[in-house]
């Protein structure tokens, strides 16, 4: 028999109606807001495309409940490994996957197809976000929505500080694309107003802004693990609050194309 985790017994608890695999501290605020749009749109078959997606941490989930995923993501030992999943899981006929770049999304993609994108971890990493962004919008029908999550600019420069690395936060800190140069692993670093007008310059209305893992990277593992689910709800509890939101590691924007 599978164990019950306290981590479960949370998730059955806060989740609401839309079932979908347990709450972590990394993964909660973002679920949140994803169920809250399905919950909205309950009874309907969505579209769903997910940027990025690798081997299936949401797309699964969202196959499962009863709507229709492509990923689209560039490494093919991923896209292997999502199909794997979603067979397993028993949504192999609702989950699609495309072998492509972030940057060459307006070729992969019909323009007014999905009722959903997923854009996780991609825009700190692409040559240049704009078009991707412009690519984004264009792949949702009207009224449809967008879940972009990016790294976060204040958490990186505190990091650093925090370790001795003085010098590579100061960098961090100054540099216009949150980049510490060209070692860093990422191409730029975000802060809420800026991804925020990037969005808006695609023509997407800007609905809710979270910090994502505003603690549970800093916190000692003996304390994340140990309490999973109080971290959860604190988690969940700090994200949209200022300060707490802008010094998260990551910024979570959800945004809609105007109907």
């Amino acid at each position: 028999m599978a164990r019950v985790t306290r981590l479960d017994r949370v998730e059955q608890t806060t989740r609401g109606r839309f079932t979908g695999p347990p709450l972590t501290p990394r993964t909660a605020v973002i679920w949140s807001v994803l169920a809250d749009e399905l919950d909205r749109r309950a009874g309907a078959e969505l579209t769903v495309l997910d940027v990025g997606g690798g081997t299936g941490g949401f797309a699964v989930p969202l196959a499962q409940a009863g709507h229709r995923v492509t990923v689209v993501d560039a490494s093919p030992d991923a896209l292997a490994a999502l199909t794997r999943r979603a067979a397993e899981a028993g949504v192999a006929a609702r989950v699609r996957a495309v072998q492509g770049d972030g940057d060459a999304l307006a070729g992969l993609v019909e323009p007014a197809s999905a009722d959903l994108v997923l854009c996780h971890s991609v825009l700190e990493v692409v040559d240049d976000p704009t078009p991707v962004v412009t690519a984004l919008a264009a792949a949702l029908r009207p009224g449809g929505a967008a879940s972009v999550l990016v790294a976060g600019r204040a958490a990186a420069v505190l990091a650093r500080a925090m370790t001795g690395h003085l010098d590579v936060a100061a960098a961090l800190a100054a540099a216009p694309d949150g980049s510490a140069g060209p070692r860093d692993t990422l191409r730029r670093r975000f802060d809420a107003d800026g991804a925020a007008a990037l969005l808006r310059a695609a023509g997407l209305t800007v609905e809710e802004i979270h910090g994502v893992r505003v603690l549970a990277d800093l916190l000692p593992a003996a304390v994340a693990d140990g309490q999973p689910g109080s971290l959860v709800e604190l988690e969940r509890a700090l994200a949209a609050r200022s300060p707490y939101r802008d010094l998260a590691a990551q910024l979570h924007l959800f945004a809609r194309r105007p109907a």
